[in-house]
């Protein structure tokens, strides 16, 4: 931009005076509106924890078993050893046996006996295996 100015007589001077451009501000409220829904978005969009049951029926206290229902015992040993009526099988045969076991009577219930110092990962992989060999009623019992 270009601005006539008065000089001497005959004489014509120019003065040329450039605008200052202003630096765009940008707002931090929007920026925070923005960040506050992705916030919200994704805390509802995704799952935290994968939540898995294994449905088991822990005895009551005071109550002794009976001995007239039949049952399939699993027994967990300190050493990660496992046996099943008392035959000692693999983790990954416990699954295929136990699936025999169950074909001839799919009701029947199985009771899973953890020695004492037993990892509880190991009795959660147990748990797991048989409910992946279609075991439906578990029960966790003490010596």
């Amino acid at each position: 931009m270009s601005y006539r100015v008065l000089c001497p007589p005959g004489v014509v001077c120019l003065i040329d005076m450039e605008r200052r451009r202003r630096r765009p501000i940008i707002g931090l409220t929007p920026l925070i509106d923005v960040v506050f829904i992705l916030l919200i978005f994704f805390m509802l969009a995704s799952s935290f924890l994968d939540w898995r049951a294994i449905p088991l029926e822990v005895p009551r206290a005071g109550l002794e078993p009976s001995s007239e229902v039949p049952g399939i015992l699993v027994r967990i040993a300190r050493g990660g050893e496992i046996d099943l009526n008392g035959i000692p099988v693999t983790s990954g045969g416990l699954a295929r046996q136990l699936a025999r076991l169950l074909q001839s009577s799919p009701n029947v219930r199985v009771l899973v006996q953890p020695q004492a110092g037993v990892p509880l990962q190991q009795v959660v992989r147990v748990l797991d295996d048989l409910s992946g060999a279609g075991a439906r009623h578990v029960s966790l019992v003490r010596r």
